[in-house]
């Protein structure tokens, strides 16, 4: 079979960023399937491109036996919304014109968000009829809107109706929390029949409590500190301010650090606040190679997920989540919903309001107080992701389902 990922944000060797699509395809290429990617050319999490880039609108590369079809956007996208969306635009039309280089696959899986990557998709679906598994991986445009990102009435009119039809045109849907599939039914925009519901997971092997490191806690200046890690997006959405609100508040905790790690057009703005109030007990430090997350992840004493307060986020699982449980890092968890669920019925973590600073310093106080009942936290969300979260076994549920509809 030949599988084409359709993914904006494909990651490079050393790029931060969610490599679930990278696991997915060294998965499916070692079972002796053909993998081709089409992706952009700039960083998930800076918007920057390489210099081998600039001036091409296609570059083919190699990850694995994985076939990497690099293809142009521009630069510096994470600068402005204005730049972001463009830079959307302009990979659903170079996607779509990447396609036409592949020999015909068996089956396209096209990953949203990024929502646009969609049109590439529906471009491709007007000259190539082609199986089509259009992955929600969150609910774009709503999480766009009511996070205050998209105002414009017209593009909020514009999106719906991109959303529209790409579920309209795939052969069949994938959603990552059963939350998405509600969503979608309740609002008549499939049958349940058409919508498979696989979820995010990790590589738990590679994301595991042994990897802790006291030399590389010296090197992230946390010797002696009990360190509570934030890593990924920077963004709007994610609503930082709240770990620096929480920072104050722990003025007089001892030995408390709590750490961010990541980028987006966010991550300045905190830096400033950071230094307006004085505070010594929090410290950004901006994206790491992908390679030094797990070891990074697994050094903390503890991990906080944590996104704005907003209805639709109750709808998500974050990765964060679940490389922290990986990891056996208990969690500081921000986020109200499926989210929420998944941690208490793990007994991996405490739940703190989401925006409420008060409610995140008691819960990092509370861990920082019982060590012991912290690392029993720990070990039952290490315990519950690897029976029921682990990557490589999602991933060949996933295979098994694109090869009940990929073309013969």
């Amino acid at each position: 079979m030949h599988i084409c990922i359709l993914y904006q944000h494909y990651l490079r060797p050393g790029d931060a960023g969610h490599n679930r699509f990278n696991d997915y395809a060294r998965i499916w290429s070692d079972l002796g399937h053909k993998v081709s990617v089409i992706t952009g050319q700039a960083s998930y999490m800076t918007g920057l491109k390489e210099p081998e880039y600039r001036r091409r609108a296609c570059v083919l590369e190699k990850d694995g036996d994985v076939d990497v079809y690099r293809m142009y956007v521009p630069d510096r996208a994470n600068e402005s919304f204005s730049r972001r969306a463009f830079s959307y635009l302009a990979f659903a039309l170079s996607s779509a014109w990447g396609y036409r280089k592949l020999e015909r696959p068996s089956v396209l899986l096209c990953s949203s968000p990024p929502l646009f990557t969609g049109l590439g998709m529906l471009l491709i679906h007007r000259f190539s009829r082609v199986p089509i598994v259009f992955e929600v991986r969150d609910l774009w445009p709503e999480s766009a809107v009511t996070t205050g990102v998209v105002r414009s009435q017209r593009m909020i009119r514009l999106m719906y109706g991109i959303e529209r039809r790409c579920y309209a045109a795939a052969t069949r849907l994938n959603v990552l929390t059963e939350a998405f599939r509600e969503n979608i039914l309740a609002r008549g925009l499939a049958d349940a029949s058409k919508v498979w519901f696989i979820p995010n997971g990790v590589d738990v092997e590679q994301q595991r409590p042994e990897l802790r490191s006291d030399q590389l806690r010296r090197e992230l200046g946390w010797d002696g500190r009990y360190v509570v890690l934030y890593s990924g997006a920077h963004g709007v959405a994610n609503r930082l301010s709240q770990l620096v609100e929480a920072a104050d508040l722990l003025r007089d905790t001892p030995n408390v650090l709590i750490a961010t790690v990541g980028a987006g057009m966010e991550l300045e703005p905190l830096r400033a606040q950071v230094r307006e109030r004085g505070l010594t007990n929090i410290v950004l430090h901006g994206p790491r190679p992908r390679e030094e997350m797990p070891a990074i992840t697994a050094s903390a004493d503890a991990c906080a997920a944590v996104l704005q307060k907003n209805d639709t986020f109750r709808t998500v699982y974050p990765n964060k989540v679940f490389d922290s449980m990986a990891c056996g890092r208990p969690i500081v968890l921000g986020i109200d919903g499926v989210a929420r669920d998944l941690v208490e019925r793990a007994g991996a973590g405490f739940f703190a309001e989401p925006e409420n600073p008060e409610a995140l310093a008691a819960v990092i106080r509370r861990l920082q107080s019982d060590p012991a009942q912290a690392d029993e936290i720990g070990r039952r969300g290490r315990e519950y992701v690897t029976q029921h979260f682990d990557r490589r076994q999602l991933a060949l549920r996933y295979l098994d389902h694109l090869e009940s509809v990929a073309r013969v």
